[in-house]
């Protein structure tokens, strides 16, 4: 038994991280300090005042772990790791998990190219980014293949030299074909170096030899090259409009602003790379209540950069975070070199905070609304739920249900809800293995066994869906179901509370079943729609597992019927052709075609379909 005072006089004076678990074991808060005695006793002292969402946290807490570090950096950093793997519900999380993709320069390759890239790794090759957007991306190598002569295909060079012909760009005059040694490396380097220039900003010599060029076309009376020559000049201008300046110092930095309202936070983030703006974006955060600003914003600070690999060397911000020196610490080692926190006082770059300050405002405003129906469809439905059945803390939602026609190929389906959103990595399939016929009861008498049985058992991962127990059952059915269940979870010992979906007869949600006693339900409320689609994505997911088997039971069915048709030839045939309709239509030479087989077993397949065919016309 966990007796969490004779714990706390435990807990070393040194930087660690803690961990808070509910009576269920789910981790529901994680937390770093410098000193973890003092850190972890101040939630239990009664004389702290603290926010109504950390009273909550503290009201729930079961017992709790710590992890010791050997500096505060260490911690913060573990801290982060733990966060992003278990999500727990009392940490402000970021909502959004993006990632920036960025241009890669292959520098490391005799004859390099530009790739578009979703990560920035340390391989000797060069990145320009991130930007926000990734058809921006793919429009820039596109222009700069173009405007440079550069390769964009995947031969390896010079290995590859000469043995296939040039492609269609080399044929339209786009490309100058290393790969057939029509340019010397030297050459193609000298291009490559020029277009890394205009990447990093430098458009002036690019559009003066576009203009020459289209000057020296127009005289030559070669309007068609003059005319895409001025197409060219257009992209090159769009490019550097969208590049707009923004200092003369041509630092890399983030401008990061923050709007709030009620749980809910918008963090608008500017990137300026080489004193450019090259994009913006938006993140959502929930759970902020009660919570300071400096807070909200180090632990945005702290979830955006331990997802994406590259650090500017500045950011700036409206205030001064939490736990700032440790970020600074954490952050500059990720980049490699010193970064620094700048919070503009006047000026130009205070002007443009106050722009993304607005911006974030401005999305706070527009998706207010939207994010408090998100939150009335799902949390806000929990919360009636538990009203109705008068059960607190229903966080996870198990239901399932049985598919079968007359008893054939018997399938099960377990669909997961938390917070009122599925969990679709945890939904599992069963397929019915001891019952035969149309008996729904003992089919999902096993399935429920076989669920519940997996749970129990030792050094299971806790990335396991079944590690987790649900906090209610919600079964597609009478009261027969609710009993099958009930039995179940007693026979292994398990207290978890039952409800039945209740329909009427026009097969409409009307109730839940619960304790033998059916609760009627606003049809008009969030809890009711919830239900409706707990019941539907339950019902579909196992009807769609059963049409699956279906397919795959019939075919196998009437192909494992063929002489010297084994596994390795009826998958061969599957993938080859759309149906069986067409394996029985198909030739000797389309059957010879195919690797698996040989001429023995291509003419037991005609003969097999021929004698269906035959006997077909007999019966008629």
């Amino acid at each position: 038994m966990f007796q969490i005072e004779e714990e706390l006089k435990k807990l070393p004076a040194k930087p660690g991280v803690y961990l808070m678990h509910d009576k269920k074991d789910e981790i529901i808060y994680v937390g770093k300090a410098i000193s973890l005695k003092n850190r972890v006793r101040q939630y239990f002292q009664k004389s702290r005042r603290v926010t109504p969402k950390i009273q909550r946290m503290i009201d729930r807490i079961a017992w709790f772990e710590y992890i010791v570090t050997d500096s505060e950096l260490e911690a913060l950093v573990l801290e982060c790791n733990l966060i992003k793997e278990y999500s727990p519900r009392y940490n402000t999380m970021l909502k959004d998990g993006k990632s920036y993709p960025y241009v890669k320069a292959t520098i490391q390759e005799a004859y390099p190219r530009l790739l578009f890239a979703r990560q920035m790794k340390r391989d000797g090759n060069k990145y320009f980014g991130p930007f926000t957007s990734g058809k921006a991306i793919r429009d820039t190598i596109e222009l700069v293949n173009q405007l440079f002569h550069l390769r964009n295909c995947n031969r390896v060079l010079p290995r590859d030299i000469g043995k296939e012909r040039p492609c269609l760009y080399h044929q339209i005059g786009q490309c100058p074909a290393p790969c057939q040694g029509y340019i010397s490396r030297e050459d193609y380097e000298a291009n490559f170096t020029r277009a890394l220039k205009f990447l990093q900003g430098d458009t002036r010599e690019v559009l003066g030899d576009l203009e020459e060029k289209m000057k020296e076309a127009s005289l030559e009376m070669k309007f068609e090259e003059a005319a895409s020559y001025r197409d060219l000049i257009r992209s090159v201008q769009a490019v550097t409009e969208r590049q707009k300046i923004t200092s003369e110092d041509q630092e890399d930095r983030d401008l990061v602003a923050m709007a709030t309202s009620g749980d809910d936070a918008v963090v608008q983030v500017f990137f300026v790379r080489s004193g450019k703006i090259i994009g913006r974006d938006h993140y959502f955060l929930s759970g902020v209540e009660g919570e300071e600003n400096a807070k909200i914003l180090s632990d945005f600070l702290k979830q955006m950069y331990a997802g994406t690999p590259y650090i500017p060397k500045e950011i700036f911000l409206e205030e001064e975070v939490e736990d700032s020196q440790t970020i600074l610490e954490w952050l500059s080692q990720k980049r490699g070199s010193k970064v620094y926190f700048r919070i503009p006082k006047r000026g130009q770059k205070e002007k443009l905070l106050e722009l993304a300050k607005r911006n974030a405002v401005m999305v706070m405003m527009k998706d207010k609304n939207k994010l408090k129906e998100e939150r009335a469809k799902t949390i806000g439905a929990m919360e009636e739920i538990q009203d109705l059945l008068q059960m607190p803390d229903i966080r996870r939602v198990e239901s399932y249900d049985i598919s079968n026609i007359n008893g054939f190929e018997t399938v099960g389906s377990m669909v997961v809800f938390e917070d009122g959103k599925p969990k679709k990595s945890d939904y599992r399939k069963f397929r019915i293995r001891t019952v035969t016929g149309p008996d729904d009861y003992g089919a999902m008498e096993e399935m429920l066994t076989r669920r519940f049985e997996h749970s129990k058992r030792e050094g299971l991962s806790e990335f396991d869906a079944f590690a987790i127990l649900p906090d209610i059952l919600f079964m597609d059915g009478g009261k027969g179901q609710i009993h099958v269940a009930q039995k179940v979870l007693e026979e292994l010992g398990l207290d978890i509370p039952v409800c039945g979906m209740v329909k009427d007869d026009h097969h409409r949600t009307r109730g839940l079943f619960v304790d033998e006693v059916e609760i009627p339900i606003d049809t008009h409320g969030q809890a009711f729609r919830l239900i409706t689609r707990i019941q539907d994505e339950t019902h579909r997911f196992a009807i769609e597992y059963h049409k699956q088997i279906r397919r795959k039971t019939q075919v196998h069915s009437v192909l494992d019927d063929i002489p010297l048709i084994g596994p390795s030839r009826r998958k061969a045939l599957m993938r080859a052709f759309d149906s069986l309709e067409a394996i029985g239509q198909a030739s000797l030479e389309d059957l010879l075609k195919l690797p698996e087989m040989n001429e023995k077993a291509a003419q037991s397949v005609l003969d097999f379909f021929a004698e269906k065919k035959d006997d077909k016309n007999g019966k008629s």
